[in-house]
């Protein structure tokens, strides 16, 4: 095993300080406005010219930039980081090495979101669930580059976040164990930013924040006896998974010959002797390379074996005479950046490993996991006498600790990605980007509620993870096995009755505390109130024995979580999704309170497709709280996972 202990050293600049109610506030969506959006993006412009941050960057312009959070990588985790810090309340910078966000989700990779959703049922939920569903509603041509576009245009409105773009981070200064200013640099705009912050989040992937601070981390794979693990290896190595290069194709309406360059492999029958061709319009995963290379520093020789073994293949497939079918294909897109999977991984409070997963439950829990343990031979395609993966699937979801999100040794950094505290054995599931998105909306609102308590991230595990555990709760966050035990919710102390309700989902299941549907062998147990819709629609009211002063309410609807919801280039894939409002969510609903009597309108939607919605209003004494449902997006029932009200 290769483990490095690395070293630091700076000063600590000043933050703004956010001030919170005593429980975090909820997650808010307050896009900023485009004047908003110009004077952000005006404060990356120099004012003046080159500065100087050293003599090697003597020729760039310097900017000095401040915030409370600041997250590096703009993958589905630092993103989810970014959104969930920024919506209660932080100021984050959000530092994104390339063009585009979503890291491997992006059009420059186009892997295709995975997750919990390998478990029938257990599709995360918040954040990552917010954008599956954003995408598939205004993206049903499961174009790429709309998802990219998505992505930005949730991040470029969050009036909290200041977006840095085609900026690389460099290097990093501490003071004592504390990360005090990083330097990021844009030689597209010739401007080096100096960044001052209270926390900070490594969302790189390759751990390069924790790597320029000095954080413990380790690499490769531990053998078996460290950690007790079956799946582990006899002995430990520096070896990892190896990357990828995706491509797609189309089919035509004439024959579409293809030549390969001179340098792609030579593909025969006994290559693919454990690999699969079924279809062409988007592959392969099993295409990968270079787990036993040197994978941070071997890029430029991983993605030229990468892209000659693509070529190969295809060459394999149109030339072959194996699939004559193939002769109107023709390949329309190829990546040129390898997708990594693995590399360092940052060592936090706790490493998860195996037997967490197995066991499936944390006490400090913080978000969700259910890929399969799914590891690849290091030598990817070049060993064609092994399975190109053994995927050891789970029964259950499990929990993510929130100690394998902080490091060890740094007092202000969390990670969040693929790089989190984890052995490699659990690290073969946890590596998935819909995971990774989980984790990232953890450690985002982590570090507003340690702003809130100006606490560190050990310190909030220590004194304050219930908050934390149900701060996440209330923004949708599935926690397996915890409950919704909000003081302030008065739902909680209300009577509930619909105008229908089918057996075993009965209207009170809205204030049981479960935000979902809990995924069994057999049957899953029902959260939520389903009643049937008639001419007049349906509702579900929420009454107390005395008024109760109501500001605020709160709705989880059903986004169809059973189903496989992603974007892919693969028709395979999408086959059985609902690239659209999915059917069993409300769509016009109206949400009254009642008050000496009298019913008041306080909130009136049409067109809903979202899973969690939030309403506010002029706080009144309510005696009551009634949803009218007037529309689902396509089911015959009207369904609701949760009800909450807020003073």
């Amino acid at each position: 095993m290769k483990r490095r202990e690395l070293l630091g050293g700076l000063a600590l600049g000043p933050y703004s300080l956010v001030v919170l109610a005593d429980q975090i506030p909820p997650a808010e969506h307050v896009p900023a406005s485009v004047e908003e959006i110009q004077r952000q993006l005006d404060r990356l412009t120099p004012a003046t010219g080159p500065a100087g941050v050293s003599a090697r960057e003597r020729k760039m312009a310097e900017i000095t930039l401040e915030c409370d959070f600041l997250v590096a990588g703009g993958g589905l985790a630092g993103v989810c980081a970014a959104l969930a810090a920024a919506r209660h309340g932080a100021k984050v910078i959000l530092v994104q090495d390339r063009s585009r966000l979503g890291g491997n989700s992006s059009s420059e990779v186009k892997m295709h979101v995975c997750g919990s959703h390998a478990i029938a049922g257990w599709r995360e939920t918040g954040i990552v669930e917010e954008l599956r569903i954003e995408d598939a509603v205004r993206n049903p041509q499961r174009a790429f580059e709309m998802w990219d576009l998505l992505l930005y245009d949730k991040v470029i409105s969050e009036r909290n976040i200041t977006l840095l773009m085609d900026s690389t981070l460099y290097a990093a200064k501490k003071k004592g164990d504390r990360i005090d200013e990083v330097f990021v640099r844009s030689d597209r705009a010739e401007t080096a930013y100096r960044i001052r912050a209270k926390y900070f989040c490594d969302a790189t992937g390759d751990c390069r924040l924790g790597f320029e601070a000095g954080a413990e981390m380790r690499t490769g794979r531990e053998p078996r006896e460290e950690f007790g693990e079956s799946l582990a290896m006899d002995k430990g190595d520096d070896e990892t998974l190896g990357s990828s290069i995706l491509f797609t194709s189309r089919l035509y309406r004439r024959p579409m010959p293809f030549v390969a360059p001179a340098w792609a492999r030579k593909i025969n029958k006994e290559h693919l002797r454990t690999r699969t061709i079924r279809e062409w319009d988007y592959g392969y995963w099993w295409i990968a390379w270079g787990g036993n290379k040197d994978i941070i520093h071997d890029n430029e020789r991983i993605r030229f074996e990468l892209l000659s073994i693509v070529l190969g293949v295809w060459d394999y497939i149109k030339n072959s005479g194996e699939h004559p079918e193939s002769s109107h294909w023709a390949m329309d897109w190829i990546g040129m950046l390898p997708g990594k999977r693995g590399s360092r991984r940052m060592v936090g409070d706790h490493i998860l490993t195996q037997h967490d997963l197995v066991r499936g439950d944390i006490e400090d829990a913080v978000a969700i996991g259910g890929w399969p343990m799914d590891d690849h031979p290091p030598g990817g395609f070049d060993r064609s006498d092994l399975k190109p993966n053994v995927a050891v699937r789970l029964q259950e979801a499990y929990n993510i600790p929130f100690r394998s999100l902080y490091s060890r040794n740094i007092a202000n950094l969390f990670m969040a990605g693929r790089n989190i505290s984890c052995s490699h054995v659990a690290f073969t599931s946890t590596r998935v980007m819909a995971t990774c998105g989980a984790a990232g909306q953890a450690v985002g609102t982590a570090a507003a509620l340690c702003l809130e308590r100006g606490v560190s991230p050990r310190e909030l595990y220590r004194k304050h993870v219930a908050k934390l555990q149900q701060a996440l709760l209330r923004d949708d966050q599935t926690i397996k096995n915890r409950l919704n035990e909000d003081p302030l919710d008065a739902a909680r102390e209300a009577k509930v009755t619909a105008s229908a309700e089918e057996p075993g989902a009965e209207a009170s299941k809205v204030v049981d505390g479960c935000l979902r549907d809990i995924p069994k062998k057999k049957d899953a147990v029902v959260h939520r109130w389903t009643g049937r819709m008639t001419k007049e629609g349906a509702w579900i009211e929420l009454r107390w024995d005395a008024p109760r002063r109501i500001g605020q309410v709160q709705l989880t609807f059903d986004t169809g979580l059973q189903r496989r919801l992603m974007l892919s280039a693969s028709a395979s894939v999408t086959v059985g999704q609902i690239r659209a409002p999915q059917p069993e969510t409300v769509k016009d609903y109206r949400v009254l309170a009642q008050q000496n009597g009298k019913w008041v309108e306080v909130a009136s939607v049409k067109g809903n497709y979202e899973r969690l919605r939030r309403h506010r209003f002029a706080a009144m004494e309510a005696d009551a709280v009634r949803v009218q449902v007037d529309a689902t997006n396509g089911d015959d029932f009207a369904r609701v996972f949760e009800v909450r009200c807020y003073a």
